[in-house]
């Protein structure tokens, strides 16, 4: 793969994350019944920030767990070698209460499928929202972001690839080309 353009840099990334965090409060009034859940594994530190900015903005407290897919996704079985599970950590009781649900990027919908049927393993939430900070549109699934951080179309031919701080030392947000044999 081959970086051919930059989405957003460190800056525009958390200009986005305030942006979904204010529209997660406008449309949550009861922060109180609010589940911040973000997946494995770039999800999980956009959802930890959002949960940070929900709590310094609204003086409530808010953490955010972590949800694994692995074992959920459609795709699993087709690999020749074994998955490699993370781990899920949610620290609440999801029954009754409003879900956000925090991914990077939302493709075809299947990875989101994956995420609900995990997600409902662990309780009955009132809804289940979703935040993601690009949205590249060809959808395969009926599924669509209840919060977006900026739309891209791409092509078959190039993925969005998100750097954040916590693994990669830095914050940006990377338009790929797929090479032949990638």
């Amino acid at each position: 793969m081959k970086k051919i353009d930059l989405i957003m840099d460190g800056h525009a990334l958390d200009l986005a994350i305030t942006r979904i965090t204010h529209q997660i409060i406008e449309h949550n009034r009861d922060l109180t019944m609010l589940g911040i859940v973000g997946m494995q594994t770039r999800g999980v530190f956009l959802a930890r920030r959002i949960a940070r900015k929900i709590s310094e903005i609204e003086n409530v407290e808010c953490t955010a767990g972590v949800l694994d897919i692995t074992l959920y996704r459609d795709d699993y079985r087709k690999a020749l070698r074994q998955p490699k599970v993370r781990i899920t950590d949610i620290p609440f009781d999801i029954n009754g209460i409003a879900v956000v649900l925090v991914d990077d990027v939302l493709f075809t919908g299947r990875t989101i499928r994956a995420a609900l049927d995990a997600l409902m393993d662990f309780g009955r939430p009132k809804s289940i929202q979703l935040a993601v900070i690009i949205d590249r549109g060809n959808r395969e699934l009926p599924i669509q972001a209840d919060y977006t951080g900026t739309v891209l179309k791409t092509q078959a031919n190039q993925e969005v690839s998100l750097k954040v701080k916590e693994l990669d030392g830095e914050d940006s947000i990377w338009l790929m080309e797929l090479e032949k044999g990638d």
